[in-house]
């Protein structure tokens, strides 16, 4: 059933088993799965079926540490969330990353990657990503030899890529909309989560539209899943039992915000630079999705270094001192200038289609020759994982938005292992290139000026900070001195109110987080049904 809170005949109180607030990718899928199972589910969207610049200006807040995208720019408030402009990289967490790393403070999952290893196969599977491999083992697959590093420096591994464009999107949904026993309430925006007067239980939740009509939902169980950003605030300003938020008690709520830093880390002299971006590039194989490979820091120099899980793709650019290109500011106006509207996401999908095409049929003497004449050079690009730092946080800002609610600002900050970790990175592949006489490895100036500082280049790539990914703010640890979240993601202390999502991890290793966030999503299913 579809319930739109704006209209007049929509109910102002309902009574469900689940109540599940935020339809993005873990919110719809954990829907479904409660669903299939015979819970009476309620899903609660903010937006509405589409993008609404009202309902998006919600997610307006200051960044208050490192330059970061605008928050109202960093996230999508309507059905389906920011998967809606997902790229599709999918890769699961490697073994390393739910360790605890003497080397990474506060790192350590409650849990390890065999807790997750078959749901991880669900959420595969649910993405419709083919055979069950991310390993050097691909290469056999797509018939191609990969540059022989040492595997104690320099493991290969892949991303696979979810081919269906706005997979959780509001026209992907229908069986949640046909079914009896499940309800999707658009433009319900929580404005609090009330605890009992003990603090143990979740009563309640509180929503309204931006016209002030009102919803409370009663529910057996609760079940966050608004985003790093999102869950953390909602926490925060539902004080009125617990005078610093729910699940706070002792002020984790917020902390740990984790991204994914990108940067450039190091140009590469050698003699064929299109041989390297065109033999590392996005991949087609004949059947199954597109695949594309990585430079990950091997658990053995992770160890001996003492730096952070982080990879790194090759990428064939002009000069960065030359700016942005023709194609790479249309991207940008397309990514963050235009709204998220139907018509402009349809632009954004045609684009990508487009840039997808040229790298598949493109020719290497093609290659070479535009390689030599546009004077472009071969370049290292870090996509990094970020230590766990408790500074690094999302507060509640002085400013209130149009619900009367405070809004989250963002304090994000990184530290001098970040850096390090990307630098000594660089370092092992340069170690490669020469043992293998590929080439000359310089690393970036800034890689090696001695502070924390991370500089925003905008001619890095299409995303010049980060990778859009919010991890950390409810963070999954064995007690609440250290975190918000149990390992089954239950908030510690409440019996019934749950988190789903990357808010949850520990550490975010360099993985793209959507396959593992929609793991710990099924293994929470699992949770509830037992539960109830």
């Amino acid at each position: 059933m579809l319930i739109d809170l704006q209209d007049a005949s929509a109910p102002d109180k309902l009574d469900t088993g689940v109540c599940i607030a935020g339809a993005g990718a873990a919110g719809v899928a954990l829907a479904r799965s409660l669903m299939k199972r015979g819970h009476d589910v309620c899903l609660l969207e903010a937006g509405g079926m589409d993008f609404h610049q009202p309902t998006q200006d919600l997610y307006a807040g200051a960044n208050v540490g490192m330059e970061y995208y605008e928050l109202e720019h960093s996230r999508l408030r309507f059905f389906g969330g920011t998967t809606n402009i997902w790229g599709g990289r999918s890769v699961p967490l490697d073994a390393l990353d739910f360790e605890q790393r003497e080397w990474v403070p506060h790192s350590g999952w409650p849990i390890g990657l065999d807790d997750l290893k078959s749901y991880y196969r669900v959420a595969h599977n649910s993405l419709e990503l083919g055979d069950y491999d991310y390993t050097q083992d691909m290469w056999d697959r797509l018939q191609l030899a990969p540059i022989d590093f040492d595997r104690e420096e320099i493991i290969h591994q892949f991303w696979r890529f979810d081919a269906k464009e706005e997979r959780f999107n509001s026209t992907q949904v229908g069986d949640l909309i046909a079914a009896c026993n499940a309800r999707i309430v658009l433009h319900a925006n929580i404005v609090r989560v009330q605890a009992d007067e003990n603090a143990r239980t979740i009563r309640q939740l509180k929503a309204s539209t931006l016209e002030r009509k009102q919803l409370i939902v009663r529910a057996q169980h609760f079940v966050l899943a608004c985003g790093a950003i999102e869950n953390a605030r909602l926490l925060l300003i539902s004080n009125d039992v617990e005078s610093t938020g729910v699940g706070n008690a002792s002020d984790q709520v917020g902390r740990y915000f984790m991204e994914h830093p990108h940067g450039r880390i190091a140009y590469i002299k050698t003699d064929d630079p299109a041989w390297f971006w065109a033999h590392y590039r996005k991949r087609y194989p004949q059947s199954g999705p597109p695949v594309a490979p990585a430079l990950v820091a091997s658990p053995s120099l992770q160890r001996s270094k003492g730096i952070l899980n982080s990879a790194a793709t090759f990428k064939i650019q002009r000069k960065p001192e030359l700016g942005l290109g023709t194609s790479k500011k249309m991207y940008l106006n397309l990514k963050h200038n235009l709204s998220a509207s139907q018509s402009n996401r349809r632009l954004w999908h045609l684009y990508r289609r487009v840039q997808d095409s040229l790298q598949r049929h493109l020719s290497m003497p093609l290659l070479r020759s535009a390689t030599r004449l546009r004077g472009m050079e071969l370049y290292l690009m870090a996509r990094a994982e970020q230590a766990p730092n408790p500074a690094s946080r999302v507060r509640l800002s002085d400013q209130c938005d149009a619900l009367g609610c405070r809004r989250a600002d963002l304090d994000w900050q990184l530290s001098e292992l970040d850096k390090r970790s990307v630098l000594e990175l660089a370092r092992a592949v340069g170690r490669e290139f020469k043992r293998l006489e590929l080439g000359h490895l310089q690393t970036m100036p800034w890689l090696e000026d001695g502070t924390a500082a991370w500089p925003v280049d905008p001619t890095v790539g299409n995303h010049p900070i980060g990778g859009y990914h919010h991890m950390g703010t409810t963070r999954m640890s064995t007690s609440s001195a250290t975190g918000v979240v149990d390992s089954n993601c239950t908030v510690h202390g409440y019996a019934n109110l749950h988190i789903a999502g990357s808010s949850v991890f520990t550490t975010g290793g360099w993985a793209n987080p959507t396959l593992t966030l929609l793991a710990l999503t099924h293994r929470l299913a699992d949770h509830i049904d037992r539960l109830l």
